[in-house]
């Protein structure tokens, strides 16, 4: 069986803050569609009911895209909290089944961390460039995920979002390319309105997981000592190679 023939899926999760944007980045990474108004992941008043979870608005614009293709192109599935999304894509030149975890990022929901942070194999760590408050928190969710994981390492991406609103930024780049060399991870700016470097992100931690699994294999302890320009090399040289296909 070739490379391109091989099919592994990826349990990617998105965390980060509350109002940073992952559900418009996850949307617009699964079906190019930007979600304007905010309304939390999870919805206070709907725990526990069938379908709760989603944004009331954002489900109906979704549920009508989603209606006019096929499961073979793309699937959501709705539990009693998160939303999970799939996406079949090539990156370097090997298929890739995406299982992209939307979750809550608002402090009352911090209980339910654990549980998928147990089952992810990469984390996008997602803050807005307009929220010092957003970016101070990225460094506790890490922390989080290396204590549930019980590893030094582990497959992420920091992820500066909103890079659209450059006018109302109150974290700058280096800021996150500083958090991100920390970490031992890449960083990226992306814009879920602008659809700027949306993909390059998804396709950047599957990147980092398929990494960090030969390195494991290996015997090796991960990818924890690579560096900033060991990471914009690699982009340089899979430029070009990556694309979400249809079945």
């Amino acid at each position: 069986m070739s490379k391109a023939q091989f099919l592994r899926e990826y349990k990617l999760v998105v965390v980060g803050g509350g109002g940073v944007g992952k559900s418009a980045l996850t949307i617009q990474f699964i079906q190019s569609h930007f979600v304007d108004e905010y309304d939390p992941t999870i919805s206070a008043g709907t725990i526990g009911q069938a379908g709760a979870g989603v944004r009331q608005e954002e489900k109906k614009d979704v549920k009508a895209i989603f209606s006019r293709r096929t499961v073979a192109e793309v699937g959501v599935f709705r539990g009693d909290s998160l939303d999970s999304y799939r996406k079949q894509c090539m990156i370097d030149e090997e298929v890739a089944l995406l299982d992209v975890l939307d979750t809550a990022g608002q402090e009352e929901y911090s209980a339910m961390r654990e549980q998928y942070m147990r089952t992810g194999e990469g984390f996008l760590l997602v803050y807005s460039i307009t929220s010092r408050n957003s970016f101070d928190e990225i460094g506790t969710f890490h922390q989080q995920i290396l204590r549930v994981k019980d590893k030094d390492y582990f497959p992420c991406i920091v992820v500066a979002n909103k890079a659209d609103l450059e006018y109302e930024r109150q974290v700058g780049t280096h800021e996150g390319r500083e958090l991100a060399k920390h970490f031992g991870c890449r960083f990226i700016e992306t814009s879920a309105k602008q659809r700027l470097n949306v993909d390059q992100a998804f396709f950047d931690l599957v990147r980092e997981i398929r990494k960090y699994n030969k390195e494991q294999a290996a015997g090796r302890p991960g990818a924890a000592g690579s560096t900033p320009a060991q990471f914009k090399e690699e982009e340089q040289s899979s430029a070009g190679c990556c694309s979400c296909v249809i079945l």
